[in-house]
């Protein structure tokens, strides 16, 4: 009797854990559709200096390092082994997006701007508009007044029987001992 319970048990076994990785594979589609639509927050990831098309085209030959540094902002790299070349690389990563990369290089001869290479950089305009905003759909609501609406609600009477405030300052006057203890 013991050898018998004993293999229903085992067969049991064997039946639950079957079940239970056959149930992982057959999944339907609307269940793992729903799976994917409920993801949580990403949030954006801005990293670098953004450098717009404005920004490099005030950029002069000849312009100082520090003249440079001023118009573009401090550079992500700027390299030992590389003294006559800064690098300035842009990155934003929204969630659901394609990752944006803008890259610049900023070419020096001794302390004196000569050239900048890299990817088309946009306008400051261009940029703001790719950032997009979340309430654009929302409504957003009058903040004045009409006359009409004005007059619906008229002002308070003023009467002269109305008694005047008290003095702020006999109100509530508070006294707090001296900080300094008298010797």
């Amino acid at each position: 009797m013991l050898a018998f319970a004993r293999s229903s048990a085992h067969a049991a076994l064997i039946v639950f854990f079957g079940a239970a990785v056959s149930a992982c594979s057959s999944t339907s589609f609307s269940t793992r559709e729903m799976v994917e639509t409920l993801k949580p927050y990403r949030a954006t990831v801005v990293q670098g200096n953004f450098v717009s098309r404005e920004q490099v085209q005030a950029l002069q030959p000849g312009m100082s390092r520090q003249q440079v540094r001023d118009i573009l902002g401090t550079p992500l790299v700027a390299s030992v082994f590389h003294a006559n070349r800064w690098d300035y690389v842009f990155t934003l990563k929204k969630q659901d997006e394609q990752v944006q990369t803008r890259r610049l290089t900023v070419f020096f001869d001794g302390d004196q701007f000569s050239r900048a290479e890299g990817d088309e950089m946009p306008t400051e305009a261009e940029f703001v508009a790719t950032l997009g905003s979340r309430a654009s759909g929302r409504k957003v609501p009058q903040l004045e007044a009409t006359e009409a609406q004005l007059e619906r609600y008229p002002a308070p009477a003023h009467t002269e029987d109305a008694p005047a405030p008290a003095p702020a300052d006999s109100a509530g006057a508070r006294h707090y001992p001296p900080l300094d203890a008298a010797q």
